[in-house]
């Protein structure tokens, strides 16, 4: 559709260099009007009109023109960059109430051309471009919730109704002049929907100039959801299919309830994002009490966090404010909004947002809420039992499907009735509406109903080509047009798709119409190639299962973006009443299928044998009959399926010696011993015993409280070393989980008899613990939350990237006496900045601790303590951690311990800025002369065997083992061993920690014997995997930079970055930078030189951790296994490395070290990683994740600190030449950082964000 450029770019300009402002409320100002019925009637048509009018302030635009201009032109002169028409109530729906239904037309049409006239005579006055945005309010009516408690699927308004209703204002809006449209205080996202739907069809099928359209949600309050439930999150995903200009939030909350919401939303689109909140919280009396400077503060915070593009106001704010907010945001540099968001995945929502992507895992779609499939199911519909046709759905749910598949087709039903009312009467149901709705229906207005009874955004099953290319994109668009993804059959006009040529044949025609005529973007799409049922017993059908699987790779392999479902059960419909047998045959499909490309399919979620469980003998007449090896596969599946018996397993329970002892002793021998075995029933043993412990609470406080009292001592005096500890842990969780049903059982009772609080605390103290947002590593953390919580702390781990607000509200509600703040990564540590600003700002009180390998006591001092007034404490490591908290919390010792630490950090300051003082650096001119000159006239350059990518899929584990660097591990555990027995594998002679060390290791083993050996084991889904990509480009140093080329055009790609070296050194010294290894363009302006990228990672272990932390609560096994898994990626690393020397590159064919020198680095050429000694600024790997498709073939992601996730992960460049050398930047001076930023193209301000930690100076 044709698009009204100018606007578009006037806004983009604008939005680009400054803070956008909107204008407050019109409400407000009309109140101080003191208006009387008279005022709405004066005009002749309204004179007599039989209803009172006063209070329908859209009329005002006919009535009391002069009024409403004037109000525009207050919030104009104030600064307001966009003013809202008078029409929030300019509906027919709305209009309704007064009876003035006749007069929207007018309303609309006036108020957009008195808001323009206001605009241009402003703009004639000033020369400042302003805008009209037309106002589409939410109605007073709602397509999610009914009005009805007695009638929850009844609704008093239809969705076409409500596309009427916004179609009409829309229009006379545009007529009027509105230069954008507005879709505001949307609390039910169905009416936004709606509303796209209207404008939508407006552009398309009225021919009319596409305008931008702004779209703002209502969030109802703290939970931090719109009124019909759905997160900010979903509600973006909702209405993206709008193509919103802008997007964000406005009325309910005040600025500072508001922040959290517009912090997700912002983070979550590529829009531009608007926020215009109330002026506080309503007092006592409705008004709003919130100043305009208070206001102003608390938006211009958001403005300069990065979070907002356009800033307003909405109920209770005046001209007054919107002047505040204007001058407290000028200058400030607007929100850069990001280029993608989840690039290649789809994109769903129910009331919570889901994704599916490459990092997801299969998905779940439950089948049982289908009148085909399940004959309850079908029962309950036609005999209107909605009630229990729920529960089918929540305990899909339950059982762990992500999607739920709704499908009423059947001749004795209504479907488009059965299919609205179904879907409503979920809609009030969180448990499962929560997730996307799958609406799977072979009619058409069947699905109609259901995209018209759904807020979220949905999966529509399905279209085809059966009836030709005109009715297919005819459906598509439709499709588009209620913001739903696709499902396409395998099904064009001469049928459906039995062969695999057919079926690939039809997605390919398929894909390419949905994406060039019907406008999809591949990730919308969803293929459904057909899976057919085998096992009938006709030699045709033999091969189906097959075809399907082997249509699945030609789709992935050709159709990139797209997805793939399919229903599973077809497989197996010929042998239906065999459950178990099905089930079977279900698991081996899938396993087979996933392999190949199947994204997601229509299972019954719960009912899925694990692959690697199913009877051997079973698992092969599976494996015979999907694959159609022999003739009589189905009669031998059809002889074992009458055979099917149960196996029984027998479990060992011998006790050793120290099981005669009694349960008090028994209980701390496993806890000091680390032995869970019989934690449990020692445990239940102590509780039944009410004469010693009459509260189960006194379990955890008297015996549980003293094995773990001895588990600290012998810590602390390094007698018991931190594995040990950690499985002492886990031994505690294990009790104290088999206790907290009979402590909360007991607190109930106690509420109920005594009104008693129940504030029963046995710990000494709580501490909320989180690696901070954008960090993915947590080995560190988990560490120091169990050696807390074995001295008895209570310890809230929010897991890693966590959001700031999130860490401060846990911290608020659970009156935590500590945050301890945990990084990797060097962004973390601005991130820590951030934390403690916030605090600050909040008003906390209480100590911050930080932690993680790139912190430091001299980072802590200088950078984050000045910004808290409250204890700031950096710890070296776990056992530093009970110190330092034990210390704080110790009321006798506590003010001399703070200041001690203030006297010191006061110190460690003054120290750091008389050494900058002291700091001496060359220039950047001379440092550039000083580089490293290598001869380049007597050195050829070695051409990579392979030019482009290379990718590497699931290595063979066992591969890596020889390379692995054994000391870190050690690092990890906290077992350091004195020279000379520092290093593995001398470690184990050492006298303190080498014992413990040994026993380590053998664990160490043990668990990577078992990695590895599930990682081979291909029916194991849970497993370790290794993936890996490599690209080698052209490039020619350009200075300080490389530039790429590509390598068949030889065109100039992408630019990789350098910094350089500035400390004065030895005048014979070298000021290095990497670019300095690159060969410069020939003298014909081509490059002869080439660089290598790679990014490799141990998949899966984040999986298998947390299965062991929460199903098993063996932190132990769960830190050694993420411990492991880094140990892997470095070795992958290795590896990698060699193979590029000796093969991909081969400038190193004959080079022969063993391990030992690989980890010494004895090879020729490096290979530095962005955000490391080398080059810190981390920004280089979204260069590197630009030019190579890392998250699409090897899995890694990078966070919003551009940690790769899993955190198992290595990147970097590869460099040939024999003088290149691993080499740390150090610090920098201004020169540097200046022509640094306008190599880049951005602000000093954000370079120095990014590299903090190598400043010379202080920012």
């Amino acid at each position: 559709m044709p698009r009204n450029e100018e606007i578009f770019k006037a806004i983009s300009d604008l939005a680009s260099e400054r803070i956008m402002i909107i204008d407050g409320a019109m409400g407000t100002m009309i109140q101080r009007e003191h208006l009387d019925e008279p005022d709405f009637r004066c005009i002749d048509s309204l004179k007599d009109h039989p209803k009172s009018l006063k209070g329908n302030n859209d009329l005002l635009s006919l009535t009391r023109p002069d009024i409403i201009k004037k109000i525009h032109k207050l919030y104009l002169e104030a600064g307001a960059d966009f003013i809202e028409t008078n029409t929030f109530s300019g509906t027919t729906i709305a209009q309704a109430d007064y009876g003035c239904e006749h007069l929207v037309y007018d309303i609309n049409f006036e108020s957009a051309k008195l808001a323009k006239e206001a605009c241009q005579e402003v703009w004639n006055a000033t020369g400042q471009r302003k805008f009209v945005c037309g106002a589409i309010g939410p109605t007073n009516k709602t397509l999610s919730i009914s009005p009805s408690v007695e009638q929850p699927e009844f609704r008093n308004v239809t969705f076409q109704e409500l596309v009427k209703a916004y179609g009409d204002q829309a229009r006379a809006l545009l007529d009027g002049g509105a230069d954008v449209l507005l879709v505001e205080t949307i609390f039910d996202t169905a009416n936004s929907k709606a509303a796209i739907f209207a404008i939508k069809q407006l552009f398309d099928d009225e021919k009319r100039l596409e305008v931008p359209i702004f779209i703002s949600g209502t969030i109802v309050d703290l939970s931090g959801r719109t009124l019909s439930g759905q997160t900010g999150e979903a509600f973006l995903i909702s209405t993206k299919h709008g193509h919103p200009t802008s997007i964000g939030l406005n009325c309910a909350l005040g600025a500072k309830e508001m922040r959290p919401f517009i912090e997700a939303i912002s983070r979550n689109t590529t829009s531009l994002v608007l926020c215009y909140p109330n002026a506080g919280l309503p007092n006592a009396l409705g008004g709003y009490d919130e100043t305009p400077e208070e206001m102003a503060e608390d938006v211009a915070t958001f403005a300069r966090d990065g979070l907002v593009n356009i800033l307003g106001g909405c109920c209770g704010t005046t001209p007054d404010h919107i002047r505040a907010i204007t001058k407290a945001t000028k200058g400030i540099i607007p929100r850069e909004p990001p280029k993608s968001i989840r690039p290649n995945h789809m994109f769903l929502a129910g009331l919570e947002p889901f994704y599916i992507g490459a990092d997801t895992n299969f998905v779940n779609i439950g089948e049982r809420c289908n009148v085909a499939g399940s004959r309850k199911f079908c029962s309950l519909i036609k005999n209107e039992k909605y009630d229990e046709a729920i529960s089918v759905a929540r305990i899909q749910v339950e059982n762990g499907a992500q999607i739920i598949d709704v499908n009423l087709d059947d001749g004795l039903l209504d479907g488009p009735y059965c299919m609205s009312k179904f879907l409503r009467l979920i809609s009030g149901e969180p448990d499962v509406a929560k997730v996307p709705i799958c609406i799977d229906s072979s009619d058409f207005k069947v699905i109609i109903a259901g995209l018209e009874a759904c807020q979220g955004r949905c999966i529509v099953n399905s279209i085809s080509l059966k009836e030709g290319e005109e009715a297919f994109i005819e459906r598509a668009k439709l499709v588009q047009r209620y913001g739903a993804a696709c499902v396409v059959m395998a099904f064009d006009e001469e049928g459906q798709a039995a062969e695999t040529d057919r079926k690939f044949e039809i997605c390919e025609r398929s894909y390419h119409l949905l994406i060039e005529k019907a406008g999809f973007d591949p990730e919308d799409i969803i293929f459904d190639p057909n899976i057919l049922t085998i096992g009938t017993g006709m030699e045709e059908h033999g091969q189906y299962a097959i075809n399907f699987i082997d249509a699945c790779r030609l789709i992935k392999e050709n159709l990139p973006g797209c997805f793939i479902s399919g229903g599973v059960s077809n497989i197996s419909f010929s042998f239906r009443g065999m459950e178990q047998l099905r089930e079977a045959m279900h698991s081996v499909f899938l396993y087979h299928a996933i392999s190949a490309g199947l994204d997601m399919g229509i299972v019954n979620a719960g009912a899925l044998p694990v692959y690697s469980d199913i009877d051997k003998e079973l698992l092969d007449l599976c494996e015979n009959l999907i694959f159609n090896k022999t003739p009589d596969a189905t009669e031998k599946m059809l002889v074992y399926a009458q055979q099917m018996k149960k196996g029984e397993k027998k479990i060992d329970t011998d006790a050793n010696q120290w099981r005669n002892e009694n349960v008090e002793e028994r209980l701390k021998y496993a806890l000091v011993k680390g032995i869970d075995t019989f934690v449990v029933e020692d445990t239940e043993e102590a509780r039944l015993n009410t004469e010693r412990y009459p509260r189960p609470l006194n379990v955890i406080e008297k015996p549980l409280m003293a094995g773990m009292s001895v588990v600290g001592e012998l810590f602390g005096s390094g007698k018991m070393f931190l594995p040990q500890v950690i499985k002492s842990a886990r031994v505690m969780k294990k009790a104290v989980a088999h206790l907290i049903p009979f402590m909360n059982k007991e607190r109930e009772e106690r509420i109920a008899e005594m009104g008693a609080e129940g504030n029963d605390n046995p710990y000494n103290g709580t501490v909320v613990i989180a690696t901070v947002k954008g960090d993915v590593h947590d080995i560190g953390k988990n560490i120091v939350s169990v050696v807390l919580g074995c001295n008895n702390f209570k310890v809230i781990d929010l897991g890693v990237m966590t959001p700031c607000e999130k860490i401060i509200q846990a911290a608020i509600d659970e009156k935590a006496d500590i945050i301890g703040c945990s990084g990797l990564i060097t962004p973390s540590l601005d991130e820590m900045v951030h934390v403690a600003k916030e605090m600050q700002r909040r008003g906390l009180k209480i100590p911050l601790l930080i932690g993680g390998a790139t912190t430091s006591k001299t980072h802590t001092a200088v950078k984050i303590a000045p910004r808290y007034a409250s204890p700031v404490i950096h710890c070296l490591d776990a056992s530093k951690s009970v110190v330092v908290v034990s210390s704080l919390l110790d009321q006798k010792t506590r003010q001399e311990f703070i200041e001690d630490i203030n006297d010191d950090y006061g110190d460690v300051r003054s120290d750091y800025y008389d050494s900058l003082k002291e700091r001496r650096f060359v220039s950047l001119i001379e440092a550039r002369k000083r580089k490293l000159h290598i001869d380049w006239n007597h050195f050829t350059p070695v051409k990579p065997n392979v030019l482009g990518h290379k990718i590497i899929t699931d290595l063979d584990l066992n591969e890596l083992v020889e390379f692995i660097d054994w000391k870190p591990f050690f690092d990890v555990w906290q077992l350091r061993g004195k020279y000379p027995n520092r290093n593995y594998p001398n470690i184990f002679k050492d006298e303190q920690v080498g014992a413990e060390a040994k026993k380590v290791f053998e664990d160490a083993k043990t668990w990577l014997n078992k990695l590895l050996k599930e990682s081979s084991d291909s029916s194991i889904k849970n497993k370790l995997r290794g993936n890996a990509i490599i690209s080698f480009f052209p490039a020619a140093s350009d200075e300080d930079d490389i530039q790429l080329y590509h390598p068949d055009t030889q065109s100039p790609t992408k630019k990789l970055h350098g910094l350089r070296q500035q400390s004065d050194k030895e005048h014979d010294q070298p000021c290095l930078c990497i670019s300095d290894f690159i060969k410069p363009l020939n003298f014909d302006g081509k490059p002869e030189d080439y660089v290598g990228l790679f990014a490799c990672g141990i998949l899966g272990a984040q999986e298998i951790a947390e299965n062991l932390e929460k199903k098993l609560m063996d932190d132990y096994a769960s830190i050694m296994v993420k411990a492991l898994a880094d140990r892997l990626a470095e070795a992958f690393a290795e590896w990698l490395h060699l193979q590029v020397r000796r093969n991909y590159w081969g400038y190193s064919k004959n080079e022969d070290l063993n391990a030992t020198d690989l980890i010494s680095i004895k090879y020729e050429g490096i290979r530095p990683a962005p955000g490391y000694p080398t080059q810190p600024d981390h920004r280089e790997k979204l260069t590197m994740w630009e030019i190579m498709p890392v998250e699409k073939e090897a899995g890694i992601i990078l966070t919003d600190s551009l940690a790769m996730h899993p955190a198992s992960s290595v990147s970097g460049l590869y460099f040939a030449h024999p003088q290149s050398e691993y080499f740390s930047l150090g610090k920098i001076d201004r020169d540097q950082v200046q022509d640094y930023s306008l190599r880049r193209g951005e602000s000093v301000e954000e370079v120095e964000r990014w590299l903090s930690p190598n400043l010379g100076y202080d920012a």
